[in-house]
């Protein structure tokens, strides 16, 4: 017993001495303070401290540090919702799913991914500083998964830049900032791992032209900006390409020049129809004899009055058994081949209204050129 009493009062002595001569916060408890009759520390108030970059002045990662900080509040977050109704007709709403955005003008604009918001009765935007929004959707076009929606607000951040180049070059160093996995305002980097790319998009149309990245990005990152090392943006990332789910080191980003020329007719009309030739196609016939061996674009119709009408184009002909005569078929644009109705819809989706182009024809297996302007779709 007093061996136990000597240990209990020696822990007593080095918790007190600790206590006072260490200046421990806390020591002693305010029970035992009181039964040794001593004052009850005052409770010590947590100290803020300054976020502190130990990024050398001048370096990369200081680059970096300063681009996130400037872009991050133009990134927004996305979620969406879809109304439900159960066997009984009750009514519900459900939440659909997130993605990412970025602002693209003092208006309110707001640029996402179409599939963030495909299927969505109702999307909430939220900023960086927490504020959140109801959005209207203004325009989508899923040929190039790109949609916009808007937001009403006062004192919004400052949109981001595109970047006013052609597509960057392969091996530049590029930046992702989005919301994977709900994770909000991540930050990733990589490097252009290729150009050019083509992935399946919707409506059996394939996405061209997209920047490939081995920046992360994962689902919730989609519709969120893809920067360059100015901040700019160079394209909207929009898919990845991995077995697991996650990210493989494989991403897709639409790029800036196809952004330029969607978004805005997006925000005019509601809308994206690619420049015409004058000529009709129907994309279903012509999967039909392309499969048949034909290699082109089926003319289906010739708009009267236009210039392919006056160039003497000819459209396909019906026989009474059903069978079809192709008359014009489209094999080539400027040179650049087109095997399928999907080529050239790329091709002159690639080019402006007002443009005129080179067509290469063939009809009963002779070859000739025609040049066409190039006409407002609808």
């Amino acid at each position: 017993m007093r061996l136990l009493l000597a240990a209990l009062a020696l822990v007593l002595a080095l918790g007190i001495g600790l206590g006072l001569g260490l200046g421990l916060a806390g020591w002693p408890p305010p029970g035992v303070a009181a039964r040794l009759g001593l004052e009850a520390p005052a409770p010590v108030a947590p100290v803020a401290l300054p976020t502190v970059s130990l990024a050398p002045e001048g370096s990369e990662e200081a680059a970096t540090i300063a681009l996130f900080r400037a872009a991050r509040d133009s990134v927004v977050a996305i979620s969406t919702s879809a109304d439900s109704r159960d066997l009984f007709g009750r009514g519900d709403v459900v939440p659909l799913g997130t993605g990412s955005g970025f602002l693209w003008d003092g208006a309110g604009y707001v640029v996402t991914n179409a599939h963030v918001v495909d299927g969505a009765s109702s999307a909430t935007v939220t900023l960086a500083d927490g504020r959140a929004f109801e959005a209207s959707l203004v325009g989508s076009d899923a040929s190039h998964d790109l949609a916009v929606l808007r937001i009403t607000g006062e004192n919004l951040p400052a949109p981001l830049a595109l970047a006013p180049e052609g597509p960057p070059e392969v091996g530049t160093r590029v930046l992702a900032i989005g919301n994977p996995f709900g994770l909000d305002w991540t930050l990733t980097a990589g490097i252009v791992s290729a150009l050019d790319r083509s992935i399946p998009g919707a409506q059996g149309r394939a996405l061209r032209g997209l920047i490939q990245t081995d920046a992360a990005i994962n689902p919730g990152n989609s519709g969120g900006p893809l920067l360059d090392a100015a901040g700019r943006v160079v394209g909207v990332n929009t898919a990845i390409y991995s077995p697991s789910g996650g990210s493989a080191g494989i991403g897709f980003a639409v790029p800036a020049a196809t952004v330029a020329r969607v978004v805005p007719e997006l925000i005019r009309t509601g809308r994206y129809v690619p420049p015409t030739l004058g000529l009709s196609f129907d994309p279903r016939l012509n999967a039909a004899v392309n499969r048949q061996g034909l290699v082109g674009a089926m003319v289906l119709e010739v708009a009267p009055r236009s210039e392919a009408a006056r160039a003497g184009l000819e459209g396909a002909r019906m026989l009474r058994d059903g069978r079809i005569v192709p008359g014009d078929v489209v094999v080539a644009v400027e040179g650049e081949a087109v095997a399928t109705l999907d080529d050239l819809l790329a091709a002159l989706d690639a080019r402006a209204v007002g443009e005129t182009v080179t067509v290469t024809l063939e009809r009963d297996g002779r070859r000739g050129e025609v040049e066409l302007p190039l006409l407002p779709g609808g």
